[in-house]
């Protein structure tokens, strides 16, 4: 009998003794499989270590307990670890995918990334996956054989299409690329190392990619409260909150609110990853897979919510978008903070030399489009920190982007 909590591999896991391998040939470690190198290449690189200082949804010097690009990455990990080990799946690659997903976002959280977006629109605009997928194969300088991180092909594939096939079976570009296309760094990349885009990704992509739903619903739904965006009473108005906050006052009755705020957060993320376990077991037994092959050739996901959690993800999704993500707050600190970006890439396009001078390497007699990928790729690394440094540097006037909401029932004081 397997107890609770205890390690196990089931057939259709990916295995690290069967990887498809490194695009750059490399000699085993004799200590490590080979995601857990993947890992510890991701743990140990610069954009890794930079994610401590880009936004999440709050700046980060708006108050040290607000969720921080970096933050939000280790709680995605934590959530993927535990559902790859319920489901007997590789937890290494899940931890790898979960901690390599946000590599790509920008300073300044989604915000950096619709404005590097709108500034590269003439030259196949900006997407922070395909960008996490030139960081790990290009950008990173670390190592005397290649470029990159020269990860296994299924680290790779998982951090392409974590959310989905890219292309259906005719080929064609699907879900937020049927209308932009597939960005240019995956095709390329493709072309020399064959991600199959029309397929699903290996489980632990699939469990990385839930476990990022669930950290942010249950810790945006945290943040938000403490930043007296909305209150606990508004979060009746969504059927599933209401039945857990209806839970916690039945169990204990009068909490005080800053503990009831952490019973509601570990309670959205219980119950999320245990129906995820639940159809993740059903799913798999109806398909009965015997191979990881098995999987990627479905045609529908096999770690997914259930029909009834999938509704309570969307209405969450639905009230933080309306009350978090759109508060007249939050958005003019990111009309600030566009502003910002818009400003680095003009200066930066206009006079290439006012970046690091290994940046300018190469671009003499360099085209536009070339240009302006290598103004993206650098302000896309800045944190929020150093890009209104730079800003400050190249501008007479630089847009306050401090707002600081209240941050209620921080910090706790004793009764």
């Amino acid at each position: 009998m397997r107890q609770n909590g205890e390690r196990w591999r089931a057939q259709y896991a990916t295995d690290p003794g069967a990887t498809r391998g490194r695009l750059i040939p490399e000699a085993a470690s004799p200590t490590r499989s080979d995601f857990q190198r993947d890992r510890d290449r991701i743990v140990h690189s610069t954009a890794f270590r930079r994610l401590k200082h880009k936004t999440q949804v709050f700046v980060h010097h708006e108050g040290d307990h607000y969720r921080t690009r970096l933050t939000h990455t280790l709680e995605v990990s934590q959530i993927a670890r535990a559902l790859a080990r319920a489901l007997g799946l590789d937890e290494d690659l899940a931890e790898a995918l979960a901690l390599s997903h946000d590599l790509g976002h920008t300073c300044f959280g989604h915000t950096g990334e619709d404005a590097l977006d709108a500034c590269m629109a003439a030259y196949g605009g900006f997407d922070h996956n395909a960008q996490a997928l030139r960081i790990v194969t290009r950008l990173e300088r670390r190592y005397a054989g290649f470029d990159g991180l020269n990860l296994t092909w299924e680290t790779l594939e998982g951090l392409v299409k974590h959310n989905g096939p890219l292309l259906d079976a005719s080929g064609a570009p699907v879900r937020r690329y049927a209308a932009t296309g597939i960005p240019a760094a995956v095709i390329e990349y493709d072309a020399i190392n064959d991600l199959e885009l029309s397929r699903f990704a290996g489980p632990e992509a699939q469990a990385a990619a839930l476990a990022d739903d669930i950290a942010y619903d249950a810790h945006d739904l945290d943040d938000g409260l403490r930043a007296g965006l909305f209150d606990l009473a508004d979060l009746a108005t969504v059927p599933f909150l209401k039945g857990l906050l209806d839970e916690i006052e039945r169990l204990h009755p009068g909490l005080e609110p800053s503990r009831k705020i952490h019973e509601l957060a570990r309670r959205v993320i219980t119950r999320f990853v245990e129906d995820v376990i639940r159809e993740g077991e059903a799913r798999l037994a109806a398909l009965a897979p015997k191979t990881v092959a098995d999987i990627r050739g479905a045609d529908a996901p096999v770690i997914a919510f259930s029909a009834g959690i999938a509704e309570a993800d969307a209405s969450i999704k639905r009230f933080l978008y309306a009350r978090m993500y759109r508060h007249p707050g939050v958005m003019a600190v990111r009309a600030k903070a566009n502003a910002i970006v818009a400003d680095l890439f003009s200066a930066f396009r206009e006079d290439p030399t006012r970046m690091p001078p290994e940046w300018c390497e190469g671009l003499s007699g360099a085209g536009e489009a070339r240009l302006a990928r290598r103004v993206a790729d650098y302000i896309a690394g800045m944190t929020d920190t150093y890009a209104v440094l730079e800003h400050g540097r190249l501008f007479a006037e630089t847009p306050d982007l401090h707002w600081s909401p209240p941050s209620r029932g921080l910090p706790l004081t004793e009764p």
